[in-house]
């Protein structure tokens, strides 16, 4: 039995079957990388988690704890995905009919919610040593290296993170990735306040606490801005729009084009536009033009789905009479 997607975005509309398949692999191929990539970051967060919290205790280091919370933040943000990246792959159905792509635009959302909420409390716990001075205490050499293995860790899980996600075109994996690359920015600051508390200066800890939360905030307010703009129907980027342009374009058969729309669903585009075709081919070939414009466009790009509209020009007859 066909599939609800394959009826609805299938040979019925123009789209041949071969094309179908491939997206369909494509998609399953995104969704197999993805989901292996973030476990790897779940085993990493957890480990991570477990180390930071009991040196942070154990050490006495108020950076180290922050830390520590960010990386459960990490963990919790990595269930998030999983859950997304399982939502958004159901098929259209009668209440979301151009498919459940925008799940994974919602997770963004929640991430960046997510990242301001941890990135606050960092800092209204740091502030608050801060206002009582004297109960800095000098911390541990422990609480130092651990800070430095979870640097490493971290820039070595951001790297391998961010190479899948490009690979696969995900904007939702490229925020979860950069989200390691902020805990390992983080671990450096709190390496460094650490250090700082070592060689005397103990109000450093509470310092890179502080440094630490406002970089988890302004993550946090970044990612969740730019999911919101999303789902507010953000056009593509000029790039994509260009390049989507010139292969609607390159199609036998189509003049011109105008009222080139488009809107994000989720790292996908829906594209709207008015084709330009010679008026005196029949409705037949017209419509034949348009077909293989759309299965251009969705075979080259990123696309989901081309609305078009088949304006007729006479450039033939207007040259006759010139």
């Amino acid at each position: 039995m066909e599939s609800e997607s394959k009826k609805r975005f299938g040979s019925g509309t123009g789209l041949p079957d071969d094309t179908t398949e491939a997206t369909a692999a494509e998609a399953d191929a995104r969704h197999r990388a993805g989901r292996r990539s973030t476990l790897v970051s779940v085993a990493v967060n957890i480990g991570l988690t477990a180390a930071q919290g009991v040196a942070g205790v154990v050490a006495g280091s108020q950076a180290l704890l922050a830390d520590a919370a960010h990386s459960l933040s990490d963990l919790l943000s990595d269930f998030v995905v999983l859950l997304a990246a399982r939502q958004s792959r159901k098929d259209p159905d009668a209440d979301h009919q151009y498919g459940h792509l925008r799940f994974e635009t919602a997770a963004s959302l929640a991430l960046g919610g997510l990242l301001l909420a941890v990135g606050a409390g960092m800092l209204w716990a740091a502030v608050g040593k801060l206002q009582h001075p004297g109960g800095a205490q000098p911390v541990q050499a422990l609480a130092l290296w651990v800070a430095l293995a979870t640097l490493v860790s971290k820039e070595l899980l951001f790297r391998y993170m961010l190479a899948v996600a490009r690979r696969v075109r995900s904007g939702m994996l490229v925020a979860n990735a950069w989200h390691a690359r902020s805990d390992a920015a983080s671990s450096l600051v709190v390496a460094l306040g650490i250090g700082g508390n070592l060689l005397g200066y103990h109000l450093l800890d509470p310092v890179a606490a502080i440094v630490v939360g406002l970089m988890v905030a302004r993550m946090g307010l970044r990612f969740g801005w730019d999911a919101l703009s999303d789902l507010m129907d953000r056009a593509a980027d000029e790039e994509t729009v260009a390049a989507i342009e010139a292969t609607l374009l390159g199609t036998p058969g189509v003049q011109g084009l105008h009222d080139l729309r488009t809107r994000k669903m989720g790292d996908q585009v829906l594209v709207d536009v008015h084709l330009e075709i010679d008026g005196f081919l029949t409705v037949a070939q017209g419509h034949a033009i348009a077909v293989e414009a759309r299965r251009r466009a969705l075979a080259h790009h990123h696309v989901l789905n081309v609305m078009t509209h088949v304006d007729p020009v006479y450039v033939a007859s207007t040259a006759a009479a010139g």
